[in-house]
């Protein structure tokens, strides 16, 4: 997305609700790497097709290409693109000390495998789009409930970043709140409050602005 000539391309769902396509552009902007992108259309079945299945081994999004290289799943982008662009030359998007990459390893990964039911019940069109009319039930509440009781935990003191300087598990679970603070489910006002200014940094900014 840059002026340069790009290096890589970003293939993304078409209404740019994915959360994992969010984070591997939210990786490329960060790293201030020239990019195109490229929607495809989940709805219409466009993943299917035997074009995107010789660019995507998984068929999914996000796919990157750079070059001859094709890689799919948003952790492996990610962590591609921080073995290619180390700090200090580019932003990091993991922390330096192992425990807490380790740590934000895990987030990524438990905010993208668990809360299933807050994720089906507010998905990310209550994000992008519209709140849902609807109250999350029985399992939502009780996924809401371990979400807020882990970024309380998380979050105990009241920091801008999880782990003092920026990463990239910060943008995924701010992204993970705002399905709550979006929608007028409750939300502790510390974790309203860090997610808001999550949503302030200009890559999260870029791929907002993608869909006005």
């Amino acid at each position: 997305m840059m002026s340069s000539p790009a290096l890589f391309t970003l293939y993304v769902d078409r209404d740019l609700f994915s959360p994992y396509a969010m984070a591997a552009f939210v990786a490329l902007h960060e790293k201030d790497l020239p990019f195109t992108l490229e929607r495809v259309d989940l709805a219409g079945g466009q993943h299917h097709s035997a074009a995107y299945g010789a660019l995507s081994l998984t068929r999914r999004v996000p796919t990157l290409v750079h070059g001859d290289f094709q890689l799919g799943e948003s952790s492996a982008i990610i962590e591609y693109l921080e073995d290619l662009y180390p700090a200090p030359a580019h932003q990091a998007l993991y922390p330096a000390d192992p425990r807490a990459r380790a740590m934000a390893r895990q987030i990524q990964a438990w905010l993208g495998s668990d809360l299933l039911p807050l994720r089906e019940q507010r998905s990310t069109e209550v994000v992008f789009r519209a709140p849902s009319p609807l109250p999350l039930d029985a399992a939502g509440q009780a996924a809401a409930d371990k979400l807020r009781a882990a970024a309380t935990r998380l979050l105990v003191d009241g920091q801008e970043n999880l782990f003092g300087e920026w990463s990239i598990a910060d943008a995924q679970l701010a992204l993970m709140l705002h399905r709550l603070l979006n929608n007028d489910d409750p939300l502790p006002a510390a974790l309203a409050d860090y997610a808001r200014r999550q949503w302030q940094r200009p890559s999260l900014q870029a791929w907002r602005a993608l869909q006005d």
